[in-house]
């Protein structure tokens, strides 16, 4: 099990994967992070830091009807997210993160996540969605640690059970 960001990039690098990451809440947190780390250059392909419904829609191709339908802080904006990543780079992992690290209602807190896995069969996804306690720069580090740590418990879910997750 991999507990630090250093872990994580030499689980990328062992592996020979690249992610590229699509942040609106943590807007670029989980690459700066991962950046931080000697050795990510191959670890860490590119970013999209799209904080808006603009963004989101014109850089990744969230459909607009999806952001109506769902909201921004939702399962499904984070895996239009996701797929967009996985559509405009060559990495083998991307992730996705949406949510509200600073509200006065239920949403203060809730980050949605989407992991994406290139594969032989296509794309592969898996999302779920968290909450965090804290303030708000405190809510967007905890959510983009959550979304860096998790990269090799994701992959492994995924390489074992690919017809699940769709």
């Amino acid at each position: 099990m991999v507990s630090t960001i250093e872990d994580v990039i030499k689980f990328l690098n062992q592996h020979g994967f690249s992610v590229t990451t699509a942040e609106s809440c943590t807007a670029g947190l989980v690459a700066a992070l991962m950046a931080d780390i000697s050795g990510c250059g191959t670890a860490l392909q590119s970013g999209y830091i799209v904080y808006t419904e603009e963004a989101k829609n014109s850089c990744l191709d969230v459909s607009l009807q999806t952001i109506q339908a769902f909201g921004l802080t939702s399962e499904e904006v984070a895996r239009e997210m996701a797929v967009g990543a996985l559509k405009k780079s060559s990495s083998q992992l991307v992730v996705a993160v949406t949510g509200t690290a600073e509200s006065n209602d239920s949403l203060d807190g809730v980050i949605c996540f989407s992991y994406g896995l290139r594969t032989a069969m296509g794309y592969r996804l898996m999302s779920e969605t968290r909450k965090f306690e804290g303030k708000r720069n405190h809510v967007r580090k905890a959510a983009a640690m959550h979304a860096i740590i998790s990269l090799p418990e994701v992959y492994e879910k995924i390489q074992l059970h690919p017809e699940i997750f769709t």
